[in-house]
């Protein structure tokens, strides 16, 4: 399905097929067909072996990645998504990795689908990838190892720390092979990042859904709009009543030091009729374990809330002023209304006790100074 959606947004079928016959004795047939399901063009990819499908153990893999003539971004790519698969597969089977014969990792159409998925983001030229939470089915899959339930034992290893939800279909709705690459090519998941978007395709799986719902997995190609801050964030929360609040500046030190945009304590009234205060931390989403660690450390919280948001922030830059106590760092900011100077605080309280003047004083100067410079 994702070849598939690579190949309708726009992946010329023959450059797929020259990198792959880069890899030696891959003997295989790949048939790319036009659809529509529930009126939505879409391409389907079926890969066909022509000789009898080969249990191999991870290091035959391994072997002819580095026997291809592929880039080496793409080998050493392949070769850690094909090391984490054979990973969770002998976890689930509780067999040494070395040993396992891997008959879903061997298969042709495994390999094809990797190493073809690593080979279209080359060619997109894309750098990062946001994916959304994931499907689970449910009911049994028949394998090599027998009925299996669903989700796939092997993609409930793959998917840790990965979110997930439920979905009444009894089918297999993430297979192994689209588990870990999910898990491994993907920074985030969640909703659909900021940008641009240039190409858009469908590739189409063969099970039929329940509800009429089309069996479709959907690409989105864009150029990421360029902020200075992240558009996507964590807020960690917890309320506090039995916690010394003197040492709040210490801990907001320990957060800022650790990436956190935004710190705040805020005073409410608790159980019992208690006076207590709520914590909050705003962080991008890639800083938020750290954060969460120095809280449960820092403080008697026994446990914290968390959950992503979407902001927006103006553009901004840094700007110097000129002003009768020389030049001083400030923000400017675009609003909808026009650009805007921001003192910064610390640079006007250098200014304002070196002075021994009062602080909005200075304040005052360098917005007055911002404008006049427009």
């Amino acid at each position: 399905m994702l070849l598939g959606a690579f190949l309708h947004a726009g992946l010329p079928e023959d450059l797929l097929i020259t990198e792959l016959a880069k890899i030696p004795n891959l003997d295989f047939e790949l048939s790319v067909t036009n659809d529509i399901r529930s009126g939505i063009g879409c391409k389907q990819v079926t890969i066909h072996s022509r000789s009898k499908q080969q249990f191999r153990h991870l290091e035959n893999i391994l072997e002819l990645l580095q026997k291809s003539t592929l880039s080496t971004s793409i080998k050493e790519q392949a070769g850690r998504i094909f090391t984490r698969l054979a990973e969770a597969e002998a976890s689930v089977h509780n067999v040494d990795i070395a040993k396992i014969h891997f008959h879903e990792v061997g298969a042709v159409d495994t390999i094809v689908d990797i190493v073809g998925t690593l080979v279209a983001l080359e060619y997109f030229g894309i750098t990062e990838i946001s994916c959304s939470p994931l499907p689970m089915g449910r009911g049994f899959v028949t394998c090599d190892h027998g009925n299996l339930p669903l989700p796939a034992p092997a993609v409930c290893e793959l998917l840790r720390d990965i979110p997930v939800y439920g979905v009444e279909q009894d089918k297999e709705l993430v297979t192994p092979t689209g588990a870990v690459l999910a898990g491994q090519l993907a920074s985030n998941f969640g909703l659909i990042p900021t940008m641009t978007v240039k190409n858009t395709g469908y590739g189409a799986g063969n099970n039929i859904l329940n509800n009429e719902q089309p069996n479709l997995l959907r690409l989105l190609i864009g150029e990421k709009e360029i902020v200075d801050e992240t558009q996507q964030v964590e807020v960690i929360e917890c309320n506090l009543d039995d916690w010394n609040t003197e040492m709040f500046p210490h801990l907001s030190e320990l957060l800022f030091n650790a990436n956190a945009l935004d710190v705040s304590l805020t005073p409410l009234l608790m159980k019992k009729g208690r006076p207590g205060q709520r914590l909050q931390v705003i962080c991008t989403p890639h800083d938020a374990f750290p954060l969460k660690q120095i809280i449960l450390a820092e403080t008697s919280a026994i446990g914290l809330r968390f959950r992503q948001e979407n902001r927006m922030t103006l553009a901004r830059e840094s700007v110097v002023v000129a002003t009768k106590w020389g030049q001083i760092k400030a923000k400017q900011v675009e609003k909808p209304d026009g650009k805007i100077i921001y003192p910064e605080y610390e640079e006007c309280k250098k200014i304002a006790q070196s002075e021994n003047i009062p602080l909005a004083r200075v304040y005052r100067a360098v917005m007055q100074a911002g404008e006049k410079e427009e």
